[in-house]
């Protein structure tokens, strides 16, 4: 047989299995997941809903009754939303759908990177407008230039790695300077004290609204996201999505989480004030800098940063996201903010490896 290389298509065959660094250490704070889980009154109703859920039929692929709830909590017609295996397979099948081999892809790194290797994937120009090295604001009049003659522009509200927001009324003139489409990542927004861009929905029909349950809802496992826009850009998704993509006890206990959504209220205030407390903690610690963040994570700089993320692991067993490798993000570390034990453990062991005590 033939090298398997020769056989793929370009654009798969420079590509590498994605690897987020996982280990078996007591503490995980590397991948944004809600360490407090899901509230106990919540998870029994989940679980009575998972006991009346016919596992023999297939899913239907629309979730109707998830996207009744979704619809109902966001004020809007279930026709105007979509939902998908996670924000990744959401992401995809945008660029799959309207990124046709050479479309213009801008994108706003140090960001999430799965968007430069979805792009890349499917055959999309991607045209970076780098953020301030400094403070990792957009460039918004280099932005506004380069999405003119856009397919996409994704931005990312609070960004991933560097909890970043970004302002509505960026969103709202970038709608207006192109004819392309216009995705708002908001997988973090219930950590930050911002509004959302879905009241712009009404306004902008190029507009696209990412959200998921893996972070604020806990639901990480269960890989629910979801998209809201006009109607016609829905009944695309809807066209190109593999048919079974959302399993029904994810269907069934993501709506569960979304009606039930209240009794998460605590547990965000809780990250809240857990990211205040590591930010302050950190920043007490000498060559330490700590980045302003409106999501469940912080953006940290430190000496020796991937000897330090080793040593946090192999010493420590705490395990937190290696960034110091990234363009843009040298000698930096993302934490995300967990229970006020893991977070004070991260804290202490950050300080003891830079041979230096919490004050």
């Amino acid at each position: 047989m033939r090298d398997l290389k020769e056989l793929m298509r370009p654009a798969a065959a420079v590509l590498e299995p994605y690897d987020p660094a996982f280990a078996a250490v007591e503490v995980n704070l590397s991948s944004n997941e809600n360490s407090f889980g899901v509230p106990p009154a919540v998870c029994d109703a989940m679980a009575h809903a998972l006991a009346q859920t016919a596992a023999n039929r297939y899913p239907d692929p629309l979730a109707p009754a998830l996207r009744a709830e979704l619809a109902a909590w966001h004020g809007i017609d279930p026709e105007r939303i979509i939902v998908g295996n996670g924000g990744d397979e959401i992401i995809f099948n945008l660029f799959l759908a309207f990124g046709a081999d050479g479309a213009k892809v801008v994108n706003c790194p140090p960001t999430f990177s799965i968007y430069r290797l979805y792009a890349e994937l499917l055959g999309c120009a991607v045209a970076d407008v780098p953020r301030d090295p400094k403070t990792f604001a957009i460039d918004e009049e280099a932005l506004l230039a380069e999405a003119a003659d856009a397919r996409i522009t994704v931005i990312t509200t609070p960004n991933n790695p560097t909890g970043t927001l970004a302002p509505l009324a960026l969103i709202e003139r970038l709608c207006a300077a192109t004819e392309g489409l216009v995705l708002v990542d908001e997988a973090y927004l219930e950590f930050a004290d911002s509004p959302s861009s879905l009241a712009l929905l009404g306004t902008l029909p190029n507009l696209v609204v990412l959200r998921t349950l893996s972070k604020a809802f806990a639901f990480a496992g269960g890989r629910i996201g979801y998209a809201l826009a006009a109607p016609e850009i829905i009944d695309t998704f809807a066209a190109v999505r593999q048919p079974y993509s959302v399993n029904v006890f994810s269907q069934a206990a993501a709506a569960v989480a979304v009606r039930e959504r209240a009794a998460y209220e605590g547990i965000l205030r809780s990250i809240i004030e857990g990211r205040s407390w590591l930010a302050g903690e950190l920043a007490k610690i000498e060559g330490v800098r700590v980045w302003p963040s409106s999501a469940n994570f912080l953006l940290v700089r430190l000496p020796d940063a991937h000897s330090i993320w080793e040593r946090l692991r192999d010493e420590h067993s705490i395990l937190v996201r290696d960034f110091s490798q990234t363009p843009g993000l040298g000698d930096c570390l993302r934490i995300t903010v967990g229970t006020p034990r893991e977070n004070e453990r991260v804290a202490v062991a950050i300080a003891e490896l830079l041979g230096k005590d919490l004050p």
